[in-house]
């Protein structure tokens, strides 16, 4: 299976999940997005690695990894999103110490916080992409004022703002409305609930 690699596009409020947020992966050599539920912590860890300027005063539990690694010379050489199941993404890390390769299972947040400090690239499988990626062509207009709808680092770090604790029960839906959703929520952008969408699709 050929492996796709992804990029970090940013990251957005959860809309219908309280505490959560959806990390947008773009296609690099293409136009699709892999929308991937994360948790509060993680995407605090994520949002803190993309800004360079922010440093804790004290290592969270990914830089505790980091530094860790570094002692005992171990590299994070990729990250590799492996397996689709029920909506829940699983990812492997490649290791190496002393010439030998390794690998690790980790969740699919904590091993995107790694790869961005070990600067280590992300990919994903082609079947994967194609089963729940979200294709979407933007305007170039629209492409310039896309960073807006993310999450600024501030935000996450401080998370002081209230999100929308309401959950639509997507299990009382048909295929066809469901379909009909989430071309609707991909049209909004709103990707964390396009992957939830998708995710009781695949379901049945």
């Amino acid at each position: 299976m050929s492996l796709v690699r992804l990029n970090i596009k940013g990251i957005s409020y959860s809309q219908t999940q309280n505490g959560a947020y959806a990390l947008i992966l773009n296609e690099v050599d293409g136009e699709r997005k892999l929308p991937i539920v994360i948790g509060a912590f993680e995407a605090q860890s994520i949002a803190i690695a993309l800004e360079k300027e922010i440093r804790p005063p004290r290592p969270l539990t990914h830089d505790l990894f980091k530094n860790f690694a570094d002692r005992y010379e171990i590299i994070i050489k990729q990250v590799i999103i492996h397996k689709l199941v029920d909506g829940v993404f699983y990812s492997s890390l490649i290791c190496e110490r002393d010439g030998i390769e390794e690998i690790i299972d980790a969740r699919t947040s904590d091993a995107i916080a790694l790869a961005l400090r070990f600067k280590a690239p992300i990919f994903t499988y082609k079947n994967i992409l194609d089963k729940a990626g979200i294709y979407l062509k933007v305007d170039s207009s629209k492409e310039e004022n896309e960073d807006e709808n993310n999450v600024l680092v501030e935000d996450i770090v401080n998370d002081d703002l209230e999100t929308n604790s309401s959950q639509e029960d997507y299990k009382l839906q048909t295929i066809e409305e469901l379909n009909s959703m989430l071309q609707q929520a991909v049209i909004d952008e709103d990707y964390e609930k396009a992957a939830k969408i998708r995710d009781e699709i695949s379901k049945r």
